[in-house]
């Protein structure tokens, strides 16, 4: 799921957001409107934090509902399962 799919449930989201961060208002919320860099600057402002740490709990927060965190990230590879002999399992 990318960011545009997020964009159209942020009204089911839009409350857990809340939820998690407390010191958002109505206002940022709306403002946000499912925009993943709007809502790292809301949590940036509104708690003190640099863009790294806001941007790490965004993604953990979309995370935690099953969704894909970052708008260009790809889908992450399984590792391969190997035998103790290194040989690929089937």
């Amino acid at each position: 799921m990318n960011w545009d799919q997020i964009k159209g449930q942020w009204q089911q989201l839009r409350g857990h957001a809340k939820s998690k961060w407390a010191k958002l208002t109505d206002d940022d919320i709306e403002n946000v409107a499912g925009k993943r860099d709007v809502l790292i600057g809301k949590i940036q402002e509104r708690y003190g934090m640099l863009k790294e740490e806001a941007e790490k709990q965004v993604d953990g927060w979309i995370a935690s509902y099953g969704l894909k965190a970052r708008e260009s990230e790809p889908a992450p590879t399984p590792p391969s399962i190997t035998s103790s002999k290194g040989e690929q399992a089937s």
